[in-house]
């Protein structure tokens, strides 16, 4: 079987499995070099993700080299403006027919980028409107090269003009846009704002199959020109039939938005997930207890008067504010009951009438699998909260230094005796360098019986001897322990890394790390 794969002679198998390298570009490039018929399978999954942040710009001329000759003469002509000659080259793909993620704010700055590599710059703090056609011109060829896309970010900053030939060619070209499935609108000035009107217009004739849809509004967009467009984004959304993701942004600007939230009565059969971030509370929300799917509700940066008028059947809640106001949050957890599944809550101070908090959730929420909580002392309250939740397999949790220091080496060893058996993944490093846990992996580690497959901690901590002994006596003593995630991975020795993956995979934080 393997020799057949090698030689292309099973194409579907095959490009399932380099399908799941999606985000493990330079594999895609090692497969793409080892053959004709891995290379044909492999170059269309690396092009259908170009503009994302990981990836270097020097891939920009390449869809220069694909536009005919009158618009390569307009873009030698721009690109002499800034002082930089190009040649064309004859690709070896049809790369534009690939695309299928495009976010038009990110192909602007990949332009930039890769401009600022010829011209030997470190970057760049403007926009210039003789560069537009360097923009324009790639999206024009994306739209009429076959591609089909599947998400979509849309801007309307000045350094981007629709022109009437980009509209045209939307028009003529459906298959584009037919299958969206993810759409993102960034309003981040007053500039366009009825073309970005018009472009919503034309993708409701024939994008009815969104699944997530991302409204922003930046805080400089105080216009009442930004209204102009509301009418536009309220048809829009009519006009799908399986919306099941809306994040609203307001950038804490904008007090009313005019039916926008209204619009989502007609989504109340599929909608799954909102996210409300930096918005002020409107009684227009409370059209949110009409969908009757919503499990996930995340709460973010916003007025918590917002959170009194909804009426809660979800299962995932996230909240996230400077300070929380405590009595509300209790009274929301007492709504939700035994439905609550999922919670994360982030402050950026200790939270206040903690013990309250706390209470709540042993009454309230028995049925918690996943808990993320940051700024919390480590009190007998929060010990005995988590040895309550038979069914938790997620903890995430931050400490602040409130602990008495004589009762700090005590508490941790508790800690570690209580963790539920249930529990499969420990993160400890929310806020490092000042967690308290952290501090005390060692004790931590040999009072644990728990069987964790995944631990979360920093770097730092595994340069002493004594807790990396420690955590390769929990490993040989239990077994589960598959993978350690490490904050300021490269901090910890070589020789270190070296003795500790004869034991677990070490992964840096970020690639470990479960959301809520």
């Amino acid at each position: 079987m393997a020799s057949k794969m090698l030689m292309g002679d099973m194409p579907e198998l095959m490009e399932n499995i380099l399908k799941q390298l999606n985000n493990e570009i330079y594999s895609l490039y090692s497969c793409a070099l080892v053959n004709r018929h891995w290379c044909k399978m492999s170059i269309p999954i690396l092009w259908q993700d170009p503009f994302s942040v990981k990836r270097s710009s020097l891939f920009i001329p390449i869809y220069f080299s694909s536009l005919d000759e009158g618009e390569k003469l307009v873009i030698m002509e721009c690109l002499k403006e800034f002082g930089i000659k190009m040649e064309f080259s004859k690709p070896l793909f049809d790369y534009a027919r690939f695309l299928k993620i495009l976010d038009i704010y990110q192909l602007g700055i990949k332009v930039y980028e890769w401009m600022y590599l010829k011209l030997n710059r470190l970057n760049f703090n403007d926009f210039d409107s003789r560069a537009t056609s360097l923009i324009t011109l790639p999206i024009k060829l994306f739209i009429e090269s076959g591609a089909i896309l599947h998400e979509f970010g849309l801007c309307n900053s000045e350094f981007l003009k629709f022109e009437l030939e980009i509209f045209h060619s939307l028009e003529q070209n459906v298959q584009f846009y037919s299958r969206l499935q993810h759409l993102s609108l960034f309003i981040i000035s007053n500039f366009f704002i009825e073309n970005i009107a018009k472009l919503l217009r034309v993708l409701a004739k024939n994008t009815t199959k969104i699944i997530a849809l991302r409204l922003v509004f930046h805080s400089e967009c105080e216009s009442k020109s930004i209204y102009t467009l509301f009418p536009a984004l309220i048809h829009f959304i009519k006009s799908q039939e399986q919306l099941r993701k809306f994040i609203l942004d307001g950038d804490e600007c904008h007090a009313e938005f005019y039916g926008i939230i209204s619009a989502l009565e007609s989504q109340k059969d599929t909608l799954q997930e909102v996210i409300l971030d930096g918005c002020d509370f409107s009684a227009e929300f409370e059209i949110l207890n009409n969908c009757k799917n919503l499990e996930t509700l995340r709460i973010l940066n916003c007025d918590t008067e917002l959170l009194k008028i909804l009426d809660y059947n979800i299962s995932t809640l996230e909240i996230s504010y400077y300070q929380i106001d405590v009595p509300i949050i209790v009274q929301i957890l007492e709504k939700i009951g035994i439905l609550l599944q999922r919670l994360k809550i982030e402050t950026e101070i200790v939270i206040w009438k903690e013990p309250l908090l706390l209470e709540a959730l042993k009454s309230f929420c028995p049925n918690i699998i996943y808990l993320y909580i940051k700024d919390i002392r480590l009190s007998t309250q929060l010990l005995e909260l988590i040895g309550s939740l038979e069914k938790l397999q997620f903890l995430s949790l931050g400490y602040a230094y409130h602990t008495p220091e004589e009762e700090r080496e005590i508490r941790v060893m508790q800690f570690a005796k209580i963790l539920p058996t249930s529990l499969q993944y420990l993160d400890i490093a929310l806020g490092i360098p000042d967690t308290l846990l952290d501090s005390f992996i060692d004790i931590l580690l040999d009072h644990c019986n728990t069987p964790l497959k995944k631990l979360l901690i920093s770097g730092g901590s595994l340069n002493s001897e004594k807790n990396t002994k420690a955590l390769i006596r929990y490993r040989t003593r239990i077994r589960t322990l598959n993978y350690v995630g490490i904050v300021y991975y490269y901090c910890v020795g070589y020789n270190i890394r070296n003795e500790l993956e004869k034991y677990v995979t070490l992964i840096p934080y970020e690639h470990i790390v479960v959301n809520c």
